[in-house]
């Protein structure tokens, strides 16, 4: 698929390290799908699409400090969108987000209005994301590390105070959704996650991403899978890095 070009419109600062870029073309989508952003002389990366028109970016490493580093009249190059969506069949649906795992599910958030309930996850208060968006589309239940904001702990530990929902769909860290999976395996109600795992082609060509032992590709077969195609292998568990080699979680 061709490198679109696109003008960076508006920058909106979500937290310390987190910026939403807004840029001059809108994607049709399906939330959850992504795209590869090409941030020029310095690498190509994917990113979730956060709005129709914008990406949610964390600045963890050169390509994303080099994107957080342009400013308004900037350009990128896009790839996509890519790969499989969420697809909830049988709402109400009960939304996991962790950290920036937000960022593809507020779109869906808006999508099943009212048939959402979230949990919506973050180290302080000042690193939770689209909070409004959440709220406007359901039920909202609100987690801290520090206690800063809603309950203190980990967002699973409201996974058992919640009912009235037939699906769990789930981003942020594996180790958070490794355990909504075992949660809705016990719980006997189907799942969703989102992968994040190093993707170079974006069209299931050179293999980097697979996920082990099925050798499913995220780029292309995901990165949004059910969970029982998750139950056994490296989630929750390693991904691989740039090599191949296996990089504990």
């Amino acid at each position: 698929m061709y490198v679109r070009n696109v003008e960076i419109t508006d920058i909106k600062t979500e937290s310390r390290d987190v910026k939403t870029f807004f840029f001059d073309h809108s994607f049709r989508f399906i939330p959850g799908q992504y795209v590869m952003v090409w941030i020029r002389g310095v690498d190509e990366i994917p990113m979730s699409l956060s709005y129709a028109n914008g990406i949610t970016v964390k600045q963890v490493g050169d390509a994303t400090a080099a994107m957080c580093a342009l400013g308004v009249g900037g350009t990128l190059g896009i790839r996509g969108p890519f790969g499989n969506g969420f697809r909830v069949i049988k709402p109400p649906v009960l939304l996991v987000a962790g950290g920036v795992g937000a960022a593809p599910l507020a779109p869906l958030a808006e999508a099943l209005k009212n048939n959402v309930i979230t949990i919506l996850g973050a180290k302080t208060e000042d690193e939770l994301l689209f909070t409004e968006r959440f709220k406007s589309a359901g039920s909202l239940w609100i987690t801290t590390d520090d206690g800063s904001a809603g309950h203190k702990g980990p967002t699973i530990d409201l996974l058992d105070r919640i009912r009235g929902y037939n699906e769990i769909v789930s981003c942020g860290p594996e180790k958070m959704m490794r355990k909504v999976l075992d949660h809705a395996t016990v719980a006997g109600v189907p799942s969703q996650f989102s992968l994040d795992r190093y993707i170079k082609c974006g069209v299931g060509l050179c293999g980097s991403c697979c996920i082990d032992p099925s050798g499913l590709r995220v780029c292309s077969d995901g990165p949004v899978f059910a969970g029982a195609q998750l139950q056994e292998g490296d989630f929750g568990v390693y991904m691989r890095d740039a090599t191949g080699r296996k990089v504990n979680l």
